[in-house]
């Protein structure tokens, strides 16, 4: 039975599309019936209107649309080097074919609810800015629908073109480690370059046309933009990271700890799942994911850019409308250069047939050479915009102050140093190489509590040195720019922008984790190894390809674990810009006459985030509780549809008894099914928490006044950002050392396969996969959907609401809430697994 047949004709659960669509169609209709006023809204669009774009502006915006093109063209380029690549026997095309139709099966479940969803929450946008004004005309307000559907279809894109490659490269992998491991290393990072070049080419390319598109209103729709991009990775981020983990959990403990078999056994009937789940959660998932990072970081600079000076300057300056312009038009020159960084970088990956070779240390030596050239391009380009300064003159004071260049330099090379010393902060705690990892590993003989115990202090401890490592660009920020906040804002974005400048080849090491995961299960499910071993071509030199690509494995689990480390740093520094669009939206940033009056009352009107306010403090300690409840809907997520998973193995090997003797082929098709079903049903209850809870805090907290109501969600968003960074890379962290702590024991450590060591490792991979799969990553994309939810929500927050009204978009809020809640947890009294009757007619 094929996957889609199983998927088609079962007769399971009800569609979470219609609870969806009422959560996203409800909420915002609600909104809108709140008549709209923009004469009132606090730090509309006016204020942060842009001048009449120069000849030289349009110039760049086609430069950095050229530069898009460019990386679009060298991802085919490397698509198309892998591609010509040998795809090995008629086993291996077997086992990849598998792997690309299980694969290809759930994206198009995916789409299935993703297409609807995105339209509704599109159209009514549309609706929603078409009444603010301020700014937004009609033709904007369509722009913001249309650019909301090509984020997320750009963000969508970008995974599933990745995830192509990801699949053919998987076999090219395989087939080299046979002969070469240079061919090997390199064939898995040029596939993984591949979603990285077309992830930045897709944002470019998108972000430049909303400017030759609309001109100097253009950065009115970028907000749709990143909202459509964050949306589409909130659904593959969590459906992917799902299904992946449900499957490697199925597989690990029915294969490796009830049946004794190794992990990528043919034997076993979820590995095929198992594979498919590296591709729709590691690659897919993780390639919409950066999209977003890239996109929105780039919006938050433009928009803070933009709001450097108020209207009524810009109208009377002609050299504050210049400064405005090099402000907005500098982040689209520094993703350009960016783009050709990442080249250089995935040219300097060189690898070596020497089996002493750590396959990180070319991938390493490409990223500092990716990040050297990012530096030095940087600088170029700051001293080229901003070589005369940029002057500002503070609120309520008739000094001016001219910050030069280099100022915006230090900044953006701040985020290019932080990703280094993120990269090296993750390595220490997840790599096989470091002394955590290893301590973990030899506490396996004592249990797997020990190596749970010792697993969990290193990520909690790493979780605390990480936000300080997050914390240093922003302190820069201040210091360099510490007479002018909206300067200050502008400084914290670009050291985001310094962070992602390298994409293309963050992206890279990132895939480089699922094809090289793929790559050692396609090895060992096509039993190329026995051939070779007939055939005399095992290596002398101790490099076999099951040697190979078991390196390969390593590496790919530490890279993994590296971009997690990025996208999660990236996450929360655009959150704290976006954190300040929306202060200047929901009117909380101070006027000019109270400029020392910030975090205060003024004529009955609350300014900044007062935590005396109980209003505020109440915002925040939801806030701070929405990623806990969060994870907690992703981690159970994956517990349950493991045991469907579970069940439906046990039975194949219960039922089959000649599938252990090898006479039996196992149903790999149902088990792809069963885990796609419930990845999407799982994923119902965290997108309708990430989009609906933040509504209902600034709402329901705004009964004493509208602005009481904005307070308290800026409350919120401060709460979520916070514990977001901290239980993103514990979760991140903790995963990843159990999983290349388990590693060190498959090589031979204390005790190798099947010893009491190995069985104790994989309950702690096991633990660890939901952590940091699903869990851990699938925080970013919730951190931004909440800023950008609080932002396009923002003016209708400032509006007088009846009483009446306000009740029932809070009770609708919460109705939404505890259904998604309900939907999610309901028993499945269909969903036994003890059969496969459900998948007949």
């Amino acid at each position: 039975m094929s996957i889609q047949s199983a998927l088609s004709r079962k007769q399971c659960d009800p569609n979470p599309i219609p609870l969806l669509l009422t959560a996203a169609s409800t909420a915002l209709a609600l909104m809108l019936s709140s008549r709209v006023n923009a004469e009132e809204i606090h730090g509309s669009a006016e204020a942060v209107t842009l001048p009449f774009f120069r000849q030289q502006d349009y110039a760049v915006i086609w430069l950095a649309l050229l530069s898009g093109v460019v990386s679009l063209a060298f991802g085919v380029y490397w698509y198309l080097v892998v591609k010509k690549k040998n795809p090995g026997t008629e086993k291996m095309n077997e086992v990849g074919d598998a792997i690309r139709k299980g694969s290809f099966s759930y994206l198009k479940q995916q789409l299935t609810i993703m297409v609807p969803v995105v339209a509704i929450v599109a159209l009514l946008l549309g609706f929603l800015f078409a009444k603010l004004g301020g700014g937004y005309g009609l033709a904007e307000a369509v722009g913001v629908a249309l650019f909301t559907i090509g984020g997320a279809s750009a963000s969508y894109a970008a995974g599933c073109l990745g995830m192509i490659t990801a699949t053919i490269g998987n076999q090219r992998t395989a087939q080299q480690a046979r002969s070469t491991y240079k061919g090997a290393l390199e064939t898995a990072f040029q596939a993984g370059a591949v979603a990285g070049m077309l992830t930045v080419g897709f944002a470019l390319i998108g972000a430049c046309a909303a400017f030759l598109i609309f001109h100097e209103k253009g950065m009115f729709v970028l907000i749709g933009y990143g909202f459509g991009g964050s949306l589409a990775a909130l659904f593959m981020r969590v459906g992917g990271g799902i299904f992946t983990k449900a499957a490697d959990v199925g597989a690990d403990l029915v294969g490796k700890n009830q049946m004794d078999i190794p992990e990528d056994d043919p034997r076993n009937p979820a590995t095929i799942a198992d594979n498919v789940g590296d591709n729709v959660g590691d690659c897919a998932g993780m390639a919409a994911d950066v999209f977003e990072s890239y996109a929105v970081t780039l919006v938050a600079a433009i928009i803070l850019g933009a709001a450097i000076f108020p209207a009524s300057v810009l109208q009377n300056s002609p050299e504050a409308r210049t400064s405005v312009l090099q402000l907005v038009m500098f982040p689209l020159a520094i993703r350009a250069v960016g783009v050709f960084a990442s080249i250089i970088g995935v040219f300097a990956v060189k690898g070596k047939d020497d089996a002493t070779l750590n396959p990180m240390s070319p991938i390493n030596t490409g990223f500092q050479v990716s990040t050297l050239v990012a530096a030095v391009l940087t600088g170029i380009v700051s001293y080229f915009f901003f070589k005369d300064g940029v002057t500002i003159t503070v609120p309520g004071s008739t000094v001016a102050t001219v910050y030069p260049w280099y100022l915006f330099f230090i900044c953006t090379l701040s985020g290019l140093v932080l990703s280094l010393f993120i990269g090296k902060l993750t390595e220490h705690f997840t790599s096989a190489e470091s002394k955590p990892v290893q301590e973990i590993a030899g506490l396996s003989v004592q249990g797997a509590a020990q190596m749970i115990i010792s697993g969990f202090a290193y990520a909690l401890e790493s979780s605390v040195w990480s936000v300080l490592l997050v914390i240093l660009p922003l302190v820069l920020a201040l210091v360099l720019f510490s007479l002018s906040a909206p300067m200050i804002a502008y400084g914290i974005a670009l050291a985001g922008l310094g962070l992602l400048t390298t994409t293309g080849f963050i992206l890279a090491m990132d895939t480089f984790g699922p094809i090289t995961d793929n790559a050692q299960g396609i090895f060992e499910m096509s039993g190329v190894l026995e051939d070779d071993k007939r055939e005399g071509r095992i290596r002398e030199d101790g490099l076999s390809g099951d040697v190979i690509v078991s390196k390969l494995d390593s590496a790919g689990n530490t890279t993994k674990a590296l971009t997690k480390g990025f996208a999660i740093a990236t996450a929360v520094i655009a959150a704290v810009a976006l954190f300040r669009s929306y202060m200047t939206g929901a009117g909380l940033t101070a006027p000019a006459d109270t400029f020392a009056l910030a975090n205060a009352m003024h004529d009955g009107k609350i300014f900044g985030i007062p935590l005396d306010v109980p209003e505020v403090f109440i915002g925040l300690l939801i806030g701070g509780a929405a990623p806990f409840l969060f994870s907690a809907f992703a981690i159970a997520a994956v517990g349950r549809a493991a045991k469907k998973l579970i069940d439906e193995v046990l039975r194949q090997f219960r039922e089959k008894p000649g599938i252990m003797a090898r006479t039996e082929k196992p149903d790999y098709d149902i088990c792809v099914a069963i885990v796609t079903e419930a990845a999407q049903k799982e994923l119902v209850a965290p997108a309708v928490l990430a989009i609906i809870l933040p509504i209902l805090v600034g709402f329901g907290l705004g009964f004493r006044g509208t602005s009481y109501g904005a307070a308290a969600l800026g409350g919120y968003l401060a709460g979520a950002i916070l514990s977001g960074q901290l239980l993103a890379v514990l979760l991140s962290n903790a995963g990843g050392a159990w999983d290349n702590a388990k590693k060190m024991i498959e090589d031979g450590a204390h005790g190798g396969k099947r010893s009491e060591a190995h069985k104790n490792a994989v309950i702690c991979d096991t633990v660890g996969d939901p952590f940091k799969d699903t869990a851990g990553p699938a925080l970013n994309p919730l951190i931004k959907v909440m800023n950008l939810t609080g932002i396009l929500v923002a003016g209708a927050l400032t509006q007088p609401i009846a009483p009446g009204l306000r009740v029932g978009i809070c009770l609708v809020c919460v109705a939404l809430l505890v259904g998604a809640v309900r939907f999610s947890r309901r028993p499945d009294k269909e969903m036994t697994l003890s059969t496969v009757e459900k998948f007949e007619a």
